[in-house]
C-alpha cells in the first residue's frame, strides 16, 4: 500500500525546497553501508486467525497509520516531498526512508551529507531559533500540552493546537478509525467504541476518553495502537508528542501466560530498594501483559530503533486510576534475538557465560521492563509535582533507566520468592548484559540510549560487570545484585525529589559512551552485526504470506 501525502507541498511554515545535495560516490558508498547496516525482517501474520469481521477492517487501519507515518515526518523534519527534489538518489532517499530525514537517527541525529542543517532538538515542534527562555515567558498555559505546537506569527510565539496545521491528515485518520468501527460494530462494542472516540480525539486532542477505552478494549484480537504519544522526538523540552501507529494481534495463549504478574505488583511496589517514603503509591491492580505479533509499525515507533514492547497510556493519573497494557512484540523481538543478539553475545560475552544467553531471559527483561514502569512514585514526594514536570527534558531517559533496573529488581525478588519459574538469574542478568551492547550501539542521544550507559557504566564501576583481556565481558552475579538494588535506589530517590539538579549530573556524568566501549561498538560494526531491523510490511506483504500458508 502506497504512502499517503496530502498537504506536503502546501504547507507553509515548513519552508521552501532547496537545491538538489551533490554527494561523491565515496560518500554515497558510505551512506548505502549504513542502509545495509539494518537487517531487513517481515512483518508477517496469518491473517486467518482473525474473525472476519476484524479482518475485513485491515485496510482502514493500515491507511489510518500510514496517515500518522506522513504526520510524523512533518513533525520530525517537515516536507518530505522537499526533501526528496533536493535527495535525487535512491540511496539517499532510502536513507532518509529509514531514518525520517538526512540525519542519522542512531548516531546522534548528525546530517548525512553537507548541505544539511543539524536536526533543531524541538524537531518542527518549536521554531527554530525559539530558547527555553522564549519558551518560559510564552503566556498560554496550554503550551505545556503535549498536543500543541509552539508557531512564531507575526513576531509573536502562538500556541497552536496539533489538528489545526494539519486538519485534512487528521481527519483523514478519523475517516478510517470510524470506518472500521462500523464494520466491527456490534459484534465487540467496546473495540468498535475505542475506534470511534479515537478517530475524535485526532480533531480534538483530547486522547484521555480514549486511552481509558483502549484499556477497557479486551476482546478484540487484531488492534490499533494510533496518535501522538511518546515524547522523545522533543529533545528541548521533553513536552511534546509524536504520532505514530503500531497494527498488532494479540497471541491469547502466551497473554494469559503472562497476566498473572500483575498481582504481585503491590508485593514488589512494598519491596523497593529505597525508603518508605518513596513507595506508598499503590500500582494499578487493573494492568494488563500481553503478548502480541506486530503487524504494521509507522511513524515515530518505525524511526530509529525499533521499538519491542510498549506500555501505556503514559498519563500519569489515568495509570493510578485504570492501569496500563503491556504489550510485548514477540516477532519483533524474536527476530532482534536472532539476527542481532546472539551474533553479539558470541563476540561479547565471557565464552563461560554464553550458554546462558536465550530468548525466554530477553522476552521476560523486556516484560518487566515494561512492567516495572508502573513501579515507584508518579508525583514528587515533596510537593506533589508530576515527576514528568519536575524533572523536563531528562525525565524520559531517566523512566526508561528506572525501568531497566527495577525490571531486574522484580525478576531477582521473583525468582527468590519461587513466583518466577524458569530460567535462572545467569540466564536473566547475562542476557540483560547482552543486551546492553545491542542497545547502545544506537548511541546516547536518546531517552533509551543514556538510560543505557548510564546503567553499563554503574555496573562497570561496581564490578557488577567486568571486561577481560581478550575483550570479552563478564557478569559478577553477585555485584550486580547489589548494583541493581543499589542503582534503583538513585533513580527511585531523584524521582521522588524531583531532583533536575540529581537528574542532569547522573545522566550527564554516566549517559556517555566511553572510548574504550566504542571500539567494542566499532568492532561489531566491522564484522557486520546489523545494528537493528527494518521492516517489509503491509497489506500485500500479510496477503502474500497469508496465501502461501493455504498452499
Amino acid at each position: 500500500m502506497k504512502r499517503i501525502f496530502l498537504l506536503s507541498v502546501c504547507i507553509a511554515f515548513l519552508g521552501s525546497a532547496n537545491a538538489q545535495i551533490q554527494v561523491s560516490k565515496a560518500k554515497l558508498d558510505s551512506i548505502e553501508a549504513i542502509n545495509q547496516s539494518f537487517a531487513k525482517v517481515d512483518l508477517v501474520y496469518d491473517l486467518r486467525k482473525l474473525p472476519n469481521y476484524e479482518r475485513i477492517t485491515l485496510p482502514f487501519l493500515l491507511t489510518a497509520a500510514e496517515i500518522a507515518d506522513s504526520l510524523f515526518w512533518m513533525q520530525s523534519y517537515g516536507s518530505k516531498y522537499q526533501l526528496w527534489q533536493r535527495f535525487n538518489n535512491d540511496t539517499l532517499r532510502r536513507f532518509a526512508e529509514i531514518n525520517y530525514g538526512p540525519y542519522e537517527r542512531l548516531n546522534s541525529n548528525k546530517p548525512i551529507v553537507e548541505g544539511v542543517q543539524p536536526k533543531p532538538l524541538g524537531a518542527q515542534f518549536y521554531p527554530k531559533d525559539m530558547s527555553i527562555e522564549d519558551f518560559n515567558v510564552i503566556d498560554d498555559s496550554s503550551k505545556f500540552s503535549p498536543y500543541t505546537y509552539i508557531r512564531k506569527i507575526g513576531g509573536q510565539y502562538k500556541v497552536v493546537p496539533y489538528n489545526e496545521p494539519f486538519g485534512m491528515y487528521t481527519d483523514g485518520i478519523r475517516h478510517n478509525l470510524q470506518e472500521a468501527a462500523k464494520m466491527i460494530g456490534l459484534k465487540d462494542s467496546m473495540h468498535a467504541v475505542y475506534l470511534w472516540e479515537r478517530g475524535e480525539a485526532m480533531v480534538n486532542n483530547d486522547y484521555d476518553h480514549s486511552d481509558i477505552l483502549w484499556l477497557e478494549s479486551k476482546n478484540n484480537i487484531l488492534g490499533i495502537i494510533i496518535g501522538p504519544i511518546e515524547s522523545y522526538e522533543d529533545q528541548l523540552l521533553g513536552i511534546k508528542t509524536a504520532y505514530e501507529a503500531y497494527i498488532v494481534a494479540k497471541d491469547t495463549a502466551w497473554s494469559r501466560k503472562l497476566q498473572k504478574y500483575v498481582s504481585l505488583l503491590p508485593k514488589l511496589q512494598d519491596g523497593l530498594p529505597v525508603d518508605k517514603k518513596y513507595r506508598k503509591a499503590l500500582p494499578g491492580l487493573k494492568s494488563q501483559i500481553g503478548a502480541y505479533d506486530a503487524l504494521f509499525y509507522a511513524g515515530d515507533c518505525n524511526s530509529g530503533s525499533k521499538t519491542i514492547a510498549v506500555n501505556l497510556p503514559n498519563d500519569e493519573k489515568i495509570q493510578a486510576e485504570y492501569g496500563t497494557r503491556r504489550l510485548q512484540f514477540k516477532n519483533v523481538m524474536k527476530a532482534k534475538f536472532d539476527s542481532i543478539l546472539v551474533p553479539i553475545s558470541n563476540v561479547l560475552i565471557d565464552s563461560s557465560q554464553r550458554k546462558f544467553v536465550n530468548f525466554n531471559a530477553f522476552f521476560s527483561n523486556t516484560m518487566f521492563h515494561e512492567v516495572a514502569h508502573g513501579l515507584g512514585v508518579k508525583n514528587t514526594i515533596t510537593d506533589n509535582t508530576p515527576v514528568s514536570r519536575a524533572l523536563g527534558k531528562y525525565y524520559s531517559a531517566l523512566e526508561e533507566g528506572k525501568a531497566d533496573v527495577l525490571g531486574l529488581y522484580m525478576i531477582t525478588e521473583l525468582l527468590q520468592d519461587g513466583d518466577l519459574k524458569e530460567g535462572s538469574i545467569e540466564e536473566y542478568y547475562t542476557t540483560f548484559v547482552a543486551s546492553i551492547f545491542r542497545s547502545i550501539r544506537f548511541g546516547a542521544t536518546s531517552a533509551h540510549g543514556k538510560a543505557n550507559m548510564v546503567r553499563f557504566n554503574y555496573f562497570m564501576e561496581q564490578g557488577a560487570i567486568t571486561k577481560n583481556k581478550n575483550g570479552t565481558y563478564k557478569v559478577n552475579f553477585d555485584k550486580m545484585k547489589k548494583a541493581v538494588y543499589q542503582l534503583s535506589n538513585i533513580i527511585l530517590t531523584i524521582q521522588g525529589d524531583g531532583d533536575l539538579v540529581a537528574a542532569e549530573q547522573l545522566l550527564n556524568n554516566k549517559g556517555v559512551v566511553g572510548n574504550d566501549l566504542q571500539s567494542d561498538l566499532d568492532r561489531l560494526k566491522t564484522l557486520g552485526i546489523p545494528v537493528d531491523i527494518i521492516f517489509n510490511q503491509g497489506l500485500e506483504v500479510l496477503r502474500n504470506y497469508t496465501k502461501s500458508l493455504s498452499e
